[in-house]
């Protein structure tokens, strides 16, 4: 029988470290966590972003991590911890469980965006391209 997405959650869950938007906010200017936005490019035009993340769209994710893909970004291949979030905190969780499995220092923001939003914590406009 096939699996669903409550049961790779809580796999992803058990697997990988999760902030909250409390202790990610603490850590905004921490050298040592960067923050990535694994949303839509929409996604973010429409309703912002963590200020100073950096953007890596869940569909390109592995082949922008991996250094022998070709379209590897060199700011995944620092030593830093890697904060993933997304509106909900579920893509996230997900994508940081790969993250993780693919040699990554990685955590992921419990609540997402969406949470970050509603606390009125510091956000960013991303202009449209």
């Amino acid at each position: 029988m096939a699996i669903g997405y409550k049961q790779l959650l809580a796999e992803a869950d058990a697997e990988v470290s999760s902030l909250t938007i409390e202790e990610a906010a603490a850590r905004l200017e921490d050298p040592g966590l960067v923050f990535v936005d694994i949303r839509d490019p929409r996604e973010l035009e429409r309703d912002g972003l963590i200020p100073g993340a950096k953007h890596a769209p869940r569909g390109m994710l592995e082949f922008w991590i991996d250094p022998e893909s070709p379209y590897h970004k060199d700011w995944f291949a620092s030593d830093q911890t890697f904060l993933f979030y997304c509106a909900s905190g579920w893509r996230s969780l997900l994508a940081a469980q790969i993250a993780q499995r693919m040699g990554l220092k990685v955590a992921s923001l419990r609540g997402g965006f969406g949470d970050w939003r509603r606390a009125d914590l510091p956000q960013a406009q991303r202009e449209p391209r």
